[in-house]
């Protein structure tokens, strides 16, 4: 693999002009593609398997016409201090925002009247309108979402205390200035890392045509393909990480070949050859993660997955062939400035001082067990709060006070209980006579506090019937309620509705998440045995990975449960934590974690491959190496951590997830258990059976071939210096 790649790097510096016209000729492809593509819309959700789900295809059989997934809205009004929503004039406000709701878009499929429907509170202090619509909430038109909130101000402006809640104005979260800020960020730090403008540049450059070549084709292919708007999302987030990461790494090679005296054609070949064959195989873990998605078995996240799985393989491409083509346009100025003038710092084998990595490395080869101690008591003392993990997903009530959608479900917990933000669904396959059995035996449960008359169909063979919980929906309670309805009831009795769909959404992926692990880490495991020729290397690196994701999780529960911290964080309702969390972190943190074992271990197998004591190899791959994770590391945190200020509390987890992730797997595991645990290992580190010797493919990442397949080296007698 290593000579195809550096015969690859060779000829994409060769051919530089040829291979930036193609890349740039793709991106315009994809561009055009999404420009005149329909606009993309919001994909059917749906987790087959779960009664909630089941539930909904039965009402869409036996009450055709019907919007069971439509968007909903409610309108909600308080009175002013003194007076009620029954007061004539209050009322009149009120029936004149009905009318005008059912008369503001065509996407509306009815309205109803509050004082008809006994949505008036028993104080008369509040009362609201139930809007349902005839798509999704991502599919509204922005006229329908305009009109709504239009409506609402109109009432507000006559004395009224008008507040919006339900999916009908959910958006796309938009780019705030943290992200930005994050960007920024990982731009100074490349400076800083490179010492030049230019080298800084192009990973940044490359990662952002590899994320606007993915995204580009997504937006073309969503309709054709039903991915939907949000599927983008995980690409975009994937795509920039690994895209800096890998052109991070070759670039940081090429300048290291560019030092020891190669020509300019050589080092792109050998900086492709060596770094590029980490990057391939760091690739295909994250790919792997990805696609391991389909595992879960929800339709959605199957399609991001695997959407996300193709910006990867775009960002391994671009580093493969366009970075050594941008190297050869660079020129010298790819190097700093002291270094183009001869007067960069001495290497540490003609005396100059040793580097921050090399001093770190030392130090761990002295004291292994205490910084192995320290490493693991200190994960494990954080990771303990993921005991406690509660998982679902957040509704308007973790919202920040600012949104209108958190004031009208605080003005519904007041005026009607909290329950009413989150009304249950429950579907009879039955006659009337079942119906009215089964609205008994739900009456009869603890936390109901209300349950409506039974609505047929007009075959008189199904009917709807809501229940009103007594608590909040996100809340223990609220799920245990409906676990008690399923068992009280028979098996023609299913339970739906948003509140029960995402419950049911939270169990599936909680039972979806040892499998995934499984599968995850085990091919990953196979990758790397292959890659590490090892058996306890990727053992290590599988279980390093476990406890740092359980830390992180440990963390975002602490912080986002517990509220320890909340107002530092923007934290202002506490809750349980989403339920695609940690399958999410462990797809996107894995991915990356892998990426830091691949090429910081790579260099130490390579030194000890040579001959070189296990002991000096350690500090040989953190010589070579560190600097590079240690950039890569800071710069994820740093892009990741732009999403902490996010107003949405589900975008501020995830962005608080995976930056805490990556700042415990890459400074505490790879920088610090890593080498402590090689250095206590010694020589078994690097074992292997021969029968598996023999067995495994040899892809030689290190780059062995590459010394004998070159026609007329530089060197003959100089061993080649790899990844």
């Amino acid at each position: 693999m290593a000579t195809f790649l550096y015969k690859l790097g060779r000829s994409a510096f060769r051919r530089r002009r040829l291979v930036a016209l193609l890349w740039v000729a793709l991106l315009a492809l994809a561009g055009v593609g999404a420009a005149t593509a329909p606009a993309a819309t919001s994909s059917s959700f749906s987790i087959p398997g779960t009664e909630a789900q089941k539930a909904f295809d039965l009402l869409e059989q036996r009450f055709p016409g019907g919007n069971a997934d439509g968007a909903t809205a409610r309108v909600v009004f308080q009175a002013p201090d003194g007076q009620k929503m029954t007061d004539p004039a209050n009322k009149a406000k009120v029936q004149k925002v009905v009318g005008e709701l059912k008369s503001g878009s065509d996407e509306v499929a009815s309205v109803t009247d509050p004082y008809t429907a006994q949505a008036v509170s028993k104080d008369g202090s509040t009362a609201y309108v139930s809007v349902s619509y005839k798509v999704s909430g991502m599919e509204l038109t922005d006229a329908t979402r305009a009109a709504l909130e239009k409506t609402g101000h109109d009432a507000q402006g006559q004395g009224l205390t008008v507040e919006i809640g339900g999916d009908a104005l959910q958006t796309m979260p938009e780019t705030g200035a943290g992200e930005i800020v994050g960007v920024v960020i990982a731009g100074f730090v490349l400076v800083v890392t490179f010492g030049s403008l230019v080298a800084a540049g192009l990973p940044l450059l490359t990662a952002i045509i590899g994320v606007g070549i993915g995204v580009s084709s997504i937006t073309a292919l969503a309709n054709v393909l039903d991915l939907g708007s949000t599927t983008s999302t995980l690409a975009m987030m994937i795509g920039l990480a690994v895209g800096i990461d890998y052109a991070l790494f070759i670039v940081s090679r090429y300048r290291a070949e560019l030092a020891d005296g190669r020509e300019r054609e050589e080092a792109a070949g050998r900086a492709v050859g060596t770094a590029g064959s980490a990057v391939v195989f760091a690739g295909l873990t994250v790919v792997i993660a990805l696609v391991g998605l389909a595992v879960v078995n929800i339709p959605m996240l199957t399609k991001m997955g695997f959407a996300a799985a193709g910006t990867v393989v775009i960002a391994v491409l671009i580093a493969l062939t366009l970075i050594p083509a941008l190297l050869g346009f660079a020129g010298e100025k790819v190097m700093g400035r002291k270094q183009r003038k001869g007067q960069g710092a001495q290497t540490e084998g003609e005396g100059g001082k040793p580097n921050m990595g090399t001093r770190w490395a030392r130090f761990v080869l002295r004291r292994p067990v205490m910084v192995l101690l320290v490493g693991v008591l200190g994960l494990g003392a954080i990771a303990l709060p993921a005991a406690s993990l509660e998982m679902g997903l957040p509704d308007d009530g973790a919202k920040p006070v600012s949104a209108t959608e958190r004031r009208a479900y605080d003005l519904l917990s007041d005026g009607f209980g909290p329950g009413f933000n989150g009304p249950l669904m429950v579907v009879v396959d039955g006659d009337k006579a079942v119906a009215e059995s089964t609205v008994q035996k739900i009456e009869d449960l603890d936390g109901v506090v209300a349950v409506t008359p039974p609505t047929p169909n007009k075959a008189g063979d199904t009917a709807m019937i809501t229940v009103i919980p007594k608590d909040r929906p996100s809340s223990v309670a609220t799920e245990e309620l409906v676990h008690d309805i399923r068992s009280a009831t028979g098996d023609n009795v299913l339970v739906s509705g948003a509140t029960a769909m995402n419950i049911d959404f939270s169990q599936k992926m909680n039972d979806a998440l040892v499998p995934y692990l499984a599968l995850v880490v085990g091919l990953a495991f196979l990758l790397l045995m292959v890659v590490f020729r090892s058996i306890l290397v990727p053992l290590k690196a599988a279980l390093g990975f476990l406890l740092s994701v359980v830390a992180a999780l440990g963390a975002v529960v602490a912080v986002f449960q517990w509220g320890w911290l909340g107002g530092l964080f923007g934290v202002e309702q506490t809750g349980p934590i989403m339920s695609m969390m940690p399958i999410f972190m462990v797809g996107v943190v894995f991915g990356l974690a892998m990426d830091y074992e691949v090429f910081l271990v790579t260099r130490m197998r390579e030194a000890y491959v040579h001959g070189e004591r296990p002991g000096e190899a350690i500090v040989t791959g953190f010589r070579h190496s560190a600097r590079v994770v240690t950039a890569a590391a800071v710069i994820m945190i740093a892009v990741f951590s732009g999403f902490i200020g996010m107003t949405d509390q589900m975008i501020k987890m995830i962005g608080f997830g995976l930056a805490v992730a990556v700042l415990f797997d890459a400074f505490v595991v790879r920088m610090a258990i890593v080498p402590a645990v090689l250095a206590l290992l010694g020589h078994k580190a690097w074992w292997l059976p021969k029968w598996l010797d023999k067995a495994l493919p040899n892809v030689d990442v290190e780059g062995e071939g590459l010394a004998k397949s070159q026609d007329a080296p530089q060197d003959p007698e100089r061993e080649l210096v790899k990844v």
